[in-house]
């Protein structure tokens, strides 16, 4: 189980696999000056809530793993992540699908 930590305030447990793709997602947004929201649930144990942050460009987001191996990356899940960040609602985790996976680490640079 990764970690995100927001602004070096807030943390948040996701499965490495997801954080390494929403870690891209985020990347490719902030990287290109886009500000958006992040809205993800709690765990039942914890609630069941949701959760929403603004991500800026301003504000540090940092990202620990548990795994010492990256994901490989499925370049289809990363483009329903990436449209979901460009909408109005910003962007929220869909489940992942069955599409052709890439090297780890490996995306395009359209994304």
């Amino acid at each position: 189980m990764g970690k995100l930590t927001y602004d070096s305030t807030l943390t948040a447990d996701f499965d490495d696999r997801v954080l390494a793709h929403i870690q891209v997602v985020i990347g490719a947004k902030l990287r290109r000056g886009e500000s958006f929201y992040f809205t993800w649930r709690d765990e039942p144990q914890v609630g069941d809530g949701r959760i929403t942050i603004w991500l800026h460009p301003g504000i540090p987001v940092a990202y620990k793993y548990f795994g010492s191996r990256a994901p490989t990356l499925n370049r289809e899940w990363i483009e329903a992540l990436m449209a979901t960040a460009n909408s109005s609602g910003g962007l929220q985790i869909v489940p992942e699908s069955s599409s052709p996976a890439v090297q780890p680490g490996v995306v395009k640079d359209e994304l």
